[in-house]
């Protein structure tokens, strides 16, 4: 790779856990931002998708579905009962903190199947219900052994208790799709 396209994929990294972490320091209310993960390269940046929060007294009158508990309502309903999707560096702590279904991502920062499903992971974003965690390969030999993973870009999704209900590697097609597919979750 060339010098300057390592710089770039560099900044963008950079920049992408910066606007990660200060969407996520607002929407906790500001919280503990010592709280927030960064990421050191580009490898590990991050996307978390959220839903958007409306801005004060920009919509104080509800409107006509509102007012009427029609439709509206009970979409706000279903979107509530479902969290976003989102994507996050693996930690005991974010594990216990995901919301939906868990599903652990085995990558390695040399292994191009790995770089290709995280590309399509961070463009496509996770789908509502769905928390994808990055698992580092090389550094996580305890998880790999828990879960029985032989090779990098294997996807394991999560029972509550943690337990490995299903296993995948999307080796020959590394798309997001095609993990959720294997895991019987697309």
């Amino acid at each position: 790779m060339k010098r300057g396209t390592i710089v770039a994929l560099a900044i963008a990294g950079v920049l992408v856990v910066g606007v990660g972490g200060a969407a996520a320091v607002s929407l906790s209310g500001g919280g503990d931002p010592a709280a927030v993960e960064t990421a050191s390269s580009a490898d590990e940046a991050v996307q978390s998708s959220a839903e958007p929060t409306e801005e004060p007294g920009a919509s104080e009158e509800p409107d006509a579905d509102q007012a009427s508990g029609g439709v509206a309502d009970d979409q706000a309903d279903d979107a509530s009962a479902t969290p976003a999707g989102s994507y996050v560096e693996y930690s005991e702590d974010a594990l216990a903190a995901a919301e939906g279904t868990r599903v652990l991502f085995f990558h390695a920062t040399w292994c191009p199947q790995c770089r290709a499903l995280d590309e399509d992971i961070v463009a496509a974003g996770v789908p509502d219900g769905i928390t994808v965690l990055k698992v580092d390969y090389d550094t996580h030999q305890d998880l790999r052994q828990a879960y029985d993973v032989r090779q990098q870009t294997t996807v394991v999704a999560l029972d509550d208790s943690g337990a490995a209900v299903a296993s995948f590697v999307p080796y020959d097609d590394p798309s997001l799709d095609t993990a959720l597919a294997g895991l019987g979750l697309g």
